[in-house]
């Protein structure tokens, strides 16, 4: 029996960083990869780190072997198909009672099936999200467990030390089955909605604004020491001061203006919309993906398709400053806003019981969408925990009444110039649309009875009618 407290399958970016960050907070570990060439490169880094208590194995048993009972080993490998090859190889070495975690962004029905199949074994499977990329892996993520609450008892304190540390460790139980899994994918998705709006914002004030990268620079290590501070404004400051050492140009200017997704983006919006909780915003930024990498329809439509003319001139400077600082502030709260009402309904109908308020605090550290912001949410969803939308919150009704119209003015602006701004009209839109006292989908009701005798309901008694519309 060996005495090694974790084994680490997967020596990838993320598998050896924390696997480094294992032997930094005093826990040995093992670790192994499918090909020979990732182990011996880990084993050098370790060295040239000082690194104690890791050791990289040749074999799949040999790995096994190595670890104390009950084992724990965390996977970190490719999605899909590679994971259940994995556990194929892994599961007839394992002993009742030993866990394995799966630390990749898996889709949670995966996660689900596959602690079905362990299960019947005798083993415990998680499904854990971890937020941080390569930094955060070497040196504090936010990390997101989710399956049976003994599995997770089993490695809470290795995560709890090897977690980012922001009001206690950024790690927190979000709940059976998938739940680990569907919280980073959420996660992921607000991600994608947040990296769109920043882009719209910093494409504003070039295009109209008439800023320089150097100044769009300025503007974010400005907006970053206040209300918007974030490591993706923190980031995007510094993406705007690079230059590309080959030709001396501005980094973002030989960059290829096609956004690559891996599918967790598209994952959200499709349970939204099965679960019927829609989140606009992130589907905007989806979307907005999936066309800028069609670039034989975009050079096509700039030849073909009109617009307004060009600005006579750059706008007034600070006041649009202002108002695209205005509107990404809103439209970044109704993008939270969806993805918690996505994950408390979520919850509720797969009887999770994932703890928002404990969201709000761990993604304040070691994850991408870490922010000052989140710390407004805790407190949102620690005052009411049943509230039903981020928005009813006081605070945030109130800060974005006090935003509407330099919102409203942005977008505005945008329209007539034909900038496109997916993700922040879409966010107003979905804003819009929730206050409206009555919306037009009487209409769609009415159509749909027209064309295929589906009723409707009446304002005035309860039940479900059709009309005869051919009457006139």
């Amino acid at each position: 029996m060996g005495d090694l407290d974790i084994g680490m399958i997967g020596l990838g970016v993320m598998g050896e960083n924390l696997s480094l960050n294992l032997d930094d907070k005093g826990f040995s570990v093992g670790a192994w990869d499918a090909w020979p060439e990732p182990v011996e490169r880990f084993r050098d880094k370790a060295r040239r780190e000082g690194a104690r208590r890791v050791t990289g194995f040749s074999s799949l048993p040999e790995l096994v072997a190595s670890l104390r009972r009950p084992r724990r080993i965390i996977l970190l490998v490719k999605a899909g198909e590679v994971v259940d090859r994995t556990l194929a190889l892994l599961a007839p070495l394992l002993s009742p009672g030993d866990l394995v975690v799966d630390g990749g962004n898996e889709h949670f029905t995966n996660t689900e099936r596959r602690a079905r199949e362990m299960a019947e074994r005798g083993l415990h499977f998680m499904g854990m999200g971890v937020s941080g990329g390569e930094e955060g892996a070497r040196l504090g993520p936010s990390l997101m467990p989710g399956g049976e609450r003994q599995g997770y008892d089993l490695v809470a304190p290795m995560l709890a030390k090897i977690a980012a540390q922001v009001d206690g460790p950024c790690v927190t139980y979000c709940g059976p089955g998938g739940a680990g899994h569907y919280v980073k994918m959420v996660h992921n998705g607000i991600e994608y909605g947040d990296m769109q709006l920043i882009a719209e914002a910093a494409d504003l004030l070039r295009a109209l604004g008439g800023l320089s990268h150097s100044e769009l620079a300025d503007v974010f290590d400005e907006w970053n020491r206040g209300e918007l501070e974030s490591y993706l404004v923190a980031i995007t400051a510094r993406i705007f001061r690079a230059h590309d050492p080959e030709t001396g140009r501005d980094m973002v200017d030989v960059i290829v203006d096609s956004a690559l997704q891996k599918g967790t983006g598209r994952w959200t919006v499709e349970d939204a919309a099965e679960l019927g909780a829609p989140v606009p915003t992130i589907a905007a930024a989806v979307a907005a993906r999936a066309l800028s990498s069609d670039r034989g329809a975009r050079d096509k439509a700039a030849t073909l398709w009109a617009g307004p003319p060009p600005p006579s001139g750059a706008e007034e400077r600070p006041r649009m400053v202002d108002d695209v600082r205005a509107a990404l502030y809103a439209a970044k709260a109704c993008s939270y806003a969806q993805g918690f009402h996505l994950l408390r309904k979520a919850s509720r109908l797969r009887h999770w019981g994932i703890p928002l308020a404990e969201l709000g605090r761990i993604w304040k550290g070691g994850c991408i969408i870490r922010a000052r912001f989140l710390g407004r949410i805790q407190e949102a969803y620690e005052r009411d925990p049943g509230l039903g939308n981020l928005l009813f919150d006081p605070g945030f009704r109130d800060e974005l009444a006090s935003r509407q119209e330099p919102w409203r003015r942005a977008i505005a602006l945008a329209v007539a110039a034909g900038v496109p701004t997916p993700a922040l009209s879409a966010s107003l839109a979905w804003y819009d649309t929730l206050r409206a006292p009555r919306l037009p989908a009487a209409l769609t009701q009415a159509q749909r009875d027209y064309f295929g005798a589906h009723t409707y309901e009446r304002i005035d008694r309860p039940g479900s009618f059709h009309t005869d519309w051919s009457g006139g």
